[in-house]
């Protein structure tokens, strides 16, 4: 306290501070008041778990934003968070208090998460807040004052005032009116539980008394600020606070991120422009000029033509616009058309990143080493640096090689964090290959995930271990086949060699017990993709080949009957899915006369008429394909599906079967084409108006550059070849067998899995 004529010596009682939470400008204000009043200790708005925490807020390697994450100790994801930006009243005032030459005590004073937890499972929802909408405080002071936009208001009335050095009380003086002003109006807003909130405060305010006397400042909500200057008794505030549901909480710092500062990322008390609050909190002078110049790097990086003329004109024209709407500096609104207009040629594409990028903006922050952790927690930290697999807010790919050592350990992480529910990474379709010894994942942190993995804790203390016990728990409590067999898949991509057998046994089990052939024939494909996997990151698979034979073997025995079983379109067109699977499975399985057995099956299928002709065609198709069909035999079932005596629908299956699912081959095919093409010219001229809607629905799907390649070639006749012509110089009229044999091995060689 120096100064007789200090502000803190002409105020009575404490010094209340009410705040926007994660506003630039009340940062400002706070830091200048406690500047001035230089209070004995501080108290702000937060759970008072978070107490013992607040040391680490002096670590150096604790960067924000971060949030005072709680949850319960037994239901983690019965959780809380407390966001904190670098520009947040509620962290300057932490540190204000941290970094005085004789640190001054600092302490949390909201209701406790312990309480605020539990109340979150009370049955007894509030009656008062039942249909009611709270108001917010700033839309009402705003439309008060003129604004229809309660953000332009904030910033010309407390972001961009001058210096506050005269009377550095006097903005919360002014607020603390016109919320109390607001309470009168609409009492709790519709919140009867800011009432228990705030008797909660009045309570540690009168501890703080009794400590400090009134020489402590309150760092809160400007809302809360008339209800802890009102005058309540002790009993009153205890009637409040007695029989509170209580759960055993657990805190912790965790990382946060801008984007989930903002509104748009769900958090109640966010704000729209988290990048830009920033930038204003950082930049002491010219914040205009100096943002300017950021959007100006960030569209030179798109390779967009931005040069310093065009950074002056935008800072111009900014400034031109506030003048004219009677603003004292230039804000958000005329920046952003500023560069709209003169940076984006009026575009609103480069804009939008614009704003993703610099007003939103993806900064992740940091925690110390020394913040408690759930054991998982501090295991996959330390296989995130040991793989160098940096945890990051904006969306990135990553292209892995399973070949490499460190590229399949990080794919074992990745696939083991989604097992267990943390979905730090998403496969995604690799770019330029299609082999099975590459990856590719979009890579982005969720501060949430924290969550996550404190909730995944009760499996294991290290990601391999829990991975594998939610693995085993999870083959136990599958109620399908298809759940099993995606859940052996998914643990051959992670490497869980110890949940396989758990798993395994659960899948034969179910296999052996499931009737419904359409389950059996959903199931195969996922054991033959975990065989195939399985070989190439060298993880032993043996166990799954029994299990898949046996299931392969079921089908081919129940698949005709359930295919002549009276199937309605839907359920034809879902079978017709499975052969497909079920095809494709069998050809990465190598067991003895199974490929023989399935080609029995599909013939089987062709040539039955009680099966849907979506299915008849389909496998008269995949017959066709594999060289076991031939063309005269082809042409014969396309006669007798196609017949004028068939039902249309039917008809309609057997093309859409045969010919659908992309009409490449078709152009590659010409064979096939002719089959058509022959079968089409030989309809009555009475029948074809019957057949021409169901050609459509089939060839319709195609592309526009297949519809061309296929009407050229009807148009010549799929049958014509070209007539002969002399060979150029230096080539035979015929291929060669033998020279042309001589690349096979170099092929052989090419195509074959390293």
């Amino acid at each position: 306290m120096n100064g007789t004529s200090s502000p803190a010596a002409e105020r009575r009682g404490p010094l209340l501070l009410g705040v926007r939470h994660h506003g630039p400008g009340s940062a400002r204000a706070v830091r200048a008041a406690l500047d001035a009043a230089r209070p004995a200790a501080v108290l702000i708005e937060g759970p008072p778990e978070g107490d013992a925490l607040l040391p680490l807020a002096a670590d150096p390697g604790m960067r924000p934003p971060v949030a005072l994450l709680a949850h319960a100790a037994d239901d983690p994801g019965r959780a809380a968070f407390w966001p904190l930006a670098a520009f947040s009243p509620e962290w300057v005032a932490i540190r204000w208090a941290q970094e005085q030459e004789v640190p001054v005590p600092v302490r949390f004073i909201d209701l406790p998460a312990a309480h605020s937890l539990a109340a979150e499972t009370d049955t007894e929802a509030d009656p008062d807040a039942a249909g009611s909408v709270r108001p917010d405080p700033l839309a009402v002071l705003a439309e008060t004052a003129g604004y229809d936009d309660p953000e332009r208001w904030w910033e010309d009335v407390v972001e961009h005032r001058g210096a506050v050095r005269e009377d550095p009380l006097a903005v919360f003086e002014v607020l603390g009116e016109a919320m109390g002003a607001l309470r009168q109006a609409y009492g709790d807003g519709g919140h009867a539980r800011d009432l228990v909130r705030e008797a909660y405060m009045r309570q540690r305010m009168r501890a703080a008394r009794r400590e400090f006397g009134d020489a402590y400042a309150v760092v809160c909500g400007a809302w809360h600020v008339p209800a802890l200057r009102a005058k309540t008794t002790a009993a009153a505030d205890k009637a409040l606070l007695s029989g509170l549901p209580k759960v055993k909480v657990e805190t912790t710092w965790v990382p946060w991120t801008h984007r989930r500062l903002a509104r748009a990322g769900g958090y109640g008390a966010g704000i729209t422009s988290p990048g830009w609050y920033a930038h204003l909190f950082a930049a002491r002078d010219r914040p205009v000029e100096r943002w300017l110049t950021k959007v100006a790097g960030l569209l030179r990086e798109e390779d967009r033509q931005v040069s310093p003329a065009h950074v002056i004109e935008a800072v111009r024209l900014a400034g031109t616009l506030a003048a004219v709407r009677g603003r004292p500096v230039a804000g958000l609104t005329e920046t952003l058309e500023a560069v709209r207009a003169v940076m984006c040629d009026g575009s609103d594409i480069p804009l939008a990143l614009v704003e993703d990028r610099l007003v939103v903006g993806d900064v992740l922050g940091e925690v110390p080493d020394g913040a408690p952790v759930v054991p998982l927690q501090r295991d996959l930290t330390r296989q995130q640096r040991s793989l160098r697999l940096k945890a990051e807010a904006q969306e990135r790919e990553l292209e892995l090689d399973l070949r490499k050592d460190t590229d399949a350990a990080k794919s074992l992480l990745l696939h083991r964090l989604r097992l267990l529910g943390i979905g730090w990474g998403t496969p995604a379709a690799s770019r330029g290959s299609t082999g099975t010894f590459r990856e590719t994942w979009r890579l982005r942190w969720e501060p949430e995930l924290s969550v996550r993995v404190a909730e995944a804790g009760i499996w294991g203390t290290t990601v391999e271990a829990a991975a594998t016990a939610k693995a085993e728990a999870d083959a136990a409590g599958a109620a399908e086949l298809g759940e099993v067999t995606a859940l052996a898949e998914r643990c051959l991509l992670a490497g869980l060699s110890e949940a396989l057998p758990a798993v395994l046994r659960a899948l034969a089990d179910r296999a052996a017990l499931d009737t419904d052939v359409a389950g059996l024939a959903k199931a195969l494909p996922a054991l033959a993709r975990s065989l195939r996997y399985g070989d190439v990151r060298g993880t032993d698979a043996s166990a799954l080949r029994t299990v898949a034979g046996g299931l392969a073997e079921r089908i081919c025995v129940a698949l005709p009957p359930a295919c002549a079983a009276g199937l309605d379109a839907d359920a034809a067109a879902e079978l017709r899915g499975h052969v497909d699977g079920v095809h494709g499975a069998i050809g990465l399985l190598e067991a003895d006369g199974l490929r023989e057995r399935w080609s029995a099956v599909l013939r089987a299928l062709a040539g039955r008429d009680t099966v849907p002709g979506v299915i008849r065609g389909r496998a008269a198709r995949l017959l066709l394909d594999d060289g076991r069909l031939p063309a005269q035999e082809t042409a014969r079932l396309m006669g007798l599906a196609l017949s004028p005596a068939a039902a249309p629908a039917d008809a309609a299956g057997w093309i859409d079967g045969f010919a659908g699912g992309g009409g490449t081959l078709l152009v590659h095919d010409e064979r096939l084409l002719g089959l058509i093409d022959a079968w089409l010219t030989g309809v009555p001229e009475q029948a074809f108006t019957d057949v021409l809607p169901l050609l459509r629905r089939t060839f319709g799907a195609y592309e526009a550059g297949v519809k061309r390649s296929l009407g050229e070639l009807v148009r010549r006749g799929p049958s014509a070849k070209p007539a002969p012509s002399r060979a150029p110089e230096g080539f035979a009229p015929t291929l060669d067998p033998t020279r042309a044999n001589a690349v096979l091995p170099v092929l052989r060689l090419l195509l074959t899995p390293a």
